[in-house]
């Protein structure tokens, strides 16, 4: 990198060791990661009711997984074409969020009337691109009501997002059969999520107002080593958490089989399918408050070491041990997840506070790209050598971030972060 690269700040040298608490923030923070949980639910409702599809439909499991890659890649184009166009940062953030969970509702009720694999799976990449605008936006509007603090509630917000995404999982265990309930359910919360936003979240006071149009701004993101290092951090994070939250429902049902529980209430599957991904809450406001007593570049680390390590060995373990597998699964689901809030907290400390929006998005597309290598790739791996080595392939990411952390954390610019704690 050319030592001429251009800063991304265009504000003198600051830290977040100022008090940073704005009232009302606590409200705030409820509201969005409420909504969050709301609003995400739609991301998995597809894969949830996989198997109805296949059986009813006649969809094939190549069909689900390019419907899974297809939200992936709607997702990467509209969060790029957010990042250069400035949106959030232009615009006003709440309605951006409103119509973006609007047309994410509507995409996911389209999948209801009977149809062909190709349009589900074009109907799936307009959900991805509607979600662009919901899940950035919304890191964009918390971090105006957060200096001190901000790496915690990021990981609310965050939190918000596992438990968001495994709800669809819970919904399809409860109605294995009539899929078109979870399906209307998913939809139905995230245009919910979309409506708590629009209305009822106010800006906070640390949002920088709007700015001017930039579509230059995303290469000075890649330029600057600071914000370089911190998507550099994201896209190991990411190469791991989507391929396995993807699959791990897929390798579960090897290991249970088609089961039931509470007098055939729920699917077992379903149930621990949602809990891997529930967990993943408490693991983000856990490496939160870590974060903030011992940096982000610590706890991302921390986090990634023990989400590797688990993927280095899970897939080896055998079939018959369901009970120690459901254990590992969910440590996983902690750790797995812990880390994410940690690099958009470092983005929001490290960029031009005027384009935060902008920055988030691009750090988000980019990692959401990657997601689609490793979503496709997990499958082929497994089918060729095996749970053990597909998953251990995606430990690769955890050791590449933590590098890129460390490294991060050398630099004095780290002392933007956590309020010097880097």
């Amino acid at each position: 990198m050319s030592a001429e690269a251009p800063a991304v700040a265009a504000v003198p040298f600051r830290t977040t060791n100022e008090p940073g608490l704005a009232a009302g923030r606590h409200r705030a923070l409820a509201l969005l990661a409420g909504s969050t949980v709301l609003a995400m639910s739609a991301w998995f409702s597809t894969g949830a009711v996989g198997p109805a599809l296949m059986e009813q439909r006649g969809y094939s499991s190549g069909d689900l997984t390019w419907m899974a890659v297809a939200v992936q890649a709607g997702f990467v184009a509209g969060t790029l074409a957010v990042a250069i166009s400035n949106l959030p940062d232009v615009f006003r953030p709440q309605r951006v969020y409103l119509l973006g969970a609007t047309f994410a509702a509507l995409a996911a009720i389209s999948l209801l009337p009977d149809q062909s694999a190709g349009i589900a799976i074009a109907s799936r990449v307009g959900m991805g691109v509607a979600l662009a605008t919901v899940y950035p936006v919304g890191m964009k509007m918390l971090a105006g009501w957060y200096r001190g603090g901000r790496g915690l509630a990021l990981g609310v917000m965050i939190g918000g997002l596992a438990f968001g995404s495994g709800l669809p999982h819970l919904f399809g265990s409860i109605v294995e059969q009539d899929w078109e309930i979870a399906i209307a359910g998913s939809a139905a919360a995230t245009l919910l999520g979309g409506i708590v936003v629009g209305l009822a979240f106010r800006s906070g006071p640390f949002q920088a107002p709007p700015a001017p149009f930039r579509p230059g701004f995303a290469l000075d993101v890649l330029r600057a080593r600071p914000t370089a290092l911190a998507t550099a951090g994201y896209l190991g994070h990411m190469w791991e958490l989507y391929a396995m939250w993807t699959w791990a429902p897929v390798f579960l049902l090897e290991v249970v089989g088609e089961r039931s529980v509470l007098s055939g209430t729920f699917g077992l599957v379903g149930v621990i399918a949602f809990a891997v991904f529930g967990v993943g809450a408490a693991g983000s406001i856990v490496a939160g408050l870590a974060s903030e007593r011992y940096g982000r570049t610590t706890a991302a680390s921390a986090a990634m070491i023990a989400s590797g390590s688990i993927a280095l060995f899970i897939g080896f373990v055998p079939t018959g041990a369901e009970e120690l597998i459901v254990v590992l699964l969910l440590i996983w689901g902690v750790a797995v997840i812990a880390d994410s809030a940690q690099f958009s907290t470092a983005m929001s400390e490290l960029a031009d506070p005027r384009y935060v929006g902008s920055a988030l998005s691009l750090q988000t597309a980019l990692g959401f790209a990657l997601t689609i290598v490793s979503i496709r790739l997990l499958p082929i791996v497994e089918a060729e050598a095996g749970w053990g080595v597909a998953f251990a392939m995606l430990a690769l990411g955890p050791l590449l971030g933590t590098l890129a952390m460390l490294k991060l954390r050398t630099l004095p610019e780290a002392r933007q972060m956590a309020g010097g704690r880097r």
